[in-house]
């Protein structure tokens, strides 16, 4: 029997196929692949995220793995450097905006981590979308989120990408209704933000 999917990742790319199967929507803490991924939401603002996945591994060379303490140290020989790769998307001002940002980030650190910042503003919802049509764009709480982070120094962080962040990292379940990765994303999240309570929990007591 056929899996049901969202119908995002089409059927003509595998991989698309399998990044909706096994990692969008799941809940994720790790602070490297957290700052990763929200740098890579900023490069995909106008093009499709089909292109960046492909591009994901070059980036990750390119970027020194994501390493925001390496990032943050970028001059203009790195930037000219990146302007070259023709395996990432060649944006100064993405580019340069990925600097500023792994900046920002390292400013972040000295209070919280970006997992703490980030899962602070989840707001799970019950129920789910019927049609792709039905999901949002934004919602207030990417509104907020995307403030908060634009105050603090980070860049390309607007509304729309940071609430495709938040459905990439599990902080929503976008997974329509009829998908199969629906209903066990929803457990992931039911858990994993029981587990942050529990943790919470012991470190104040």
């Amino acid at each position: 029997m056929e899996l049901v999917r969202c119908a995002w990742p089409g059927l003509s790319d595998p991989g698309y196929a399998h990044y909706h199967d096994t990692e969008w929507g799941v809940p994720l803490s790790d602070e490297t692949r957290l700052f990763e991924k929200l740098i890579l939401e900023g490069f995909q603002s106008g093009l499709s995220w089909l292109t960046i996945l492909r591009k994901r591994d070059h980036f990750r060379a390119a970027f020194d793995g994501f390493d925001a303490a390496i990032m943050a140290r970028y001059g203009d020989g790195d930037v000219a450097r990146l302007m070259g790769d023709a395996g990432i998307v060649r944006n100064r001002l993405k580019i340069e905006g990925a600097i500023l940002s792994a900046q920002a980030y390292l400013r972040l650190r000295e209070e919280t981590t970006l997992a703490d910042f980030v899962w602070g503003y989840a707001t799970p919802r019950t129920g789910g979308f019927d049609a792709h049509g039905d999901v949002p764009a934004q919602t207030t709480v990417s509104v907020a989120m995307s403030k908060d982070l634009k105050t603090r120094g980070f860049r390309f962080v607007g509304p729309t990408t940071i609430y495709a962040f938040m459905q990439s990292v599990g902080m929503v379940n976008d997974h329509l209704t009829c998908c199969h990765r629906h209903e066990s994303c929803g457990k992931l999240q039911a858990a994993f933000l029981a587990e942050r309570r529990t943790a919470r929990v012991e470190a104040a007591s």
